[in-house]
């Protein structure tokens, strides 16, 4: 058997969390370490998500709740599920894998599969920190709140789930008007030991970190091709000289299948966008709120509140559509108090990239060296760094780790959880 040499340089292909966890971690094993992204540092779904790190509530996708829901969408225009009238054949092969994943069995192996990643999360969080990441991460309650006639017994099914997965998980109710919430929302799930962050400042903190360890970060570098030449592997870009490499990861999110369906990932990837903006409330938040009957997150944001919702099945590079938006602020409109709604700022869509069996796509491709890190749906912040910490011991090591086993890249569009 061949000896396993350590890459000593490693191309990471995306800038977002997921890419510059990577990054950070392949510098942690000594790699020289540079990272491509086509726009800059968190320029896709990093940038303008809720920022919950809450691995108690890391779950599959694919659910037969959310496919009802998926295609009640179709018919309603302020769904919080929507769907896009036109579908091209990519997204056409996705929702079909994603019906026949959506089973109450596919959904419990993929909620073990994940266990380990979700317990890990945390952990991997505070080593960037205690590593010099200058990044706020906060702890405090996840509060979620039910209104009159809403049943909370599937949230305590996921949640018991996450605790047979091998997670901590500690949650209490409370009764009555707590602010932000309005009269209508009579009962809070107290979800404990959750964490917290400002996305974009996490993101843009890390890379910092990935700068001053050494790294380069190279923005604008829109990646069009990996392959070997003639002084090896090497990764071609639209804009510039090849970066040669002794191993490469891509991590490029809703744009992983322009490169990975060359090396044998078979896995659809569709952009599920999500749409944020920023209001003002009388109160601050001190810590995130989410409203599961509208499918709605508020998190600190600043003096102000972050605002984020909708799953939109659409095409990644779609415009922004203000219609999306102003549905999820209708939505939460009688259920938030002390919010002044003439106050909308920092509109954004960022497209989260989804896999049809719920799961990421994490190990190595069918081409030697080159490995993929994607497919983290809304849990690429909260999965990224401990997605990093594993993928990079396994790049550096040679040694295929039991924890990514179900996420490898290369499984079956149709296979599910393995």
């Amino acid at each position: 058997m061949k000896k396993h040499s350590p890459p000593q340089r490693v191309v990471v292909v995306g800038a977002g969390a997921v890419g510059l966890s990577c990054a950070w971690y392949l510098q942690e094993h000594g790699a020289d370490v540079t990272v491509l992204d086509r726009s800059g540092v968190a320029a896709g779904a990093s940038w303008g998500n809720a920022g919950y790190l809450t691995p108690a509530m890391t779950a599959p996708l694919p659910e037969p709740a959310l496919l009802r829901e998926g295609v009640r969408g179709l018919l309603s225009p302020g769904s919080p599920v929507a769907v896009s009238r036109r579908l091209s054949a990519s997204t056409l092969a996705f929702m079909a894998g994603f019906t026949r994943n959506s089973t109450a069995s596919r959904w419990r192996r993929g909620m073990i599969a994940l266990g380990p990643l979700c317990v890990g999360s945390l952990g991997a969080f505070g080593e960037l920190v205690d590593g010099g990441v200058a990044a706020d991460v906060h702890e405090g309650d996840i509060r979620i709140g039910f209104q009159a006639g809403e049943d909370p017994s599937g949230l305590e099914h996921e949640l018991a789930a996450s605790r047979a997965a091998g997670q901590t998980v500690d949650y209490r109710y409370t009764h009555g008007h707590e602010r932000p919430f309005s009269s209508r929302v009579e009962r809070v799930l107290h979800l404990e030991g959750q964490r917290f962050v400002a996305p974009g400042p996490f993101a843009e903190a890390l890379a910092d970190s990935v700068r001053k360890r050494g790294g380069e970060i190279v923005e604008g570098a829109h990646v069009r091709s990996t392959g070997y030449g003639p002084r090896g592997l090497q990764v071609e870009t639209w804009t510039g000289p090849a970066h040669h490499a002794d191993a490469v990861v891509l991590a490029t999110g809703a744009w992983l299948p322009e490169l990975g369906r060359r090396l044998g990932v078979r896995v659809p990837v569709q952009a599920g966008r999500g749409y944020s903006c920023s209001i003002a409330l009388a109160e601050p938040l001190a810590a995130p709120v989410y409203l599961p009957g509208v499918r709605v997150a508020l998190t600190p944001y600043g003096d102000r509140v972050r605002v984020a919702g909708t799953m939109e099945i659409a095409d990644r590079d779609a415009p922004f559509h203000r219609g999306r938006l102003d549905a999820i602020l209708r939505s939460i409109h009688p259920l938030v108090d002390g919010a002044d709604w003439s106050d909308v700022r920092d509109p954004w869509v960022g497209a989260r990239p989804l896999t049809p069996d719920g799961l990421p796509l994490i190990g190595q491709s069918a081409m030697d060296g080159v490995h993929v890190a994607g497919g983290h749906g809304m849990w690429g912040l909260t999965l990224g760094p401990v997605t990093g910490k594993l993928l990079a011991q396994q790049v550096m090591t040679g040694s295929a780790l039991p924890e990514l086993r179900p996420f490898d890249p290369l499984r079956s569009p149709w296979s599910g959880a393995v």
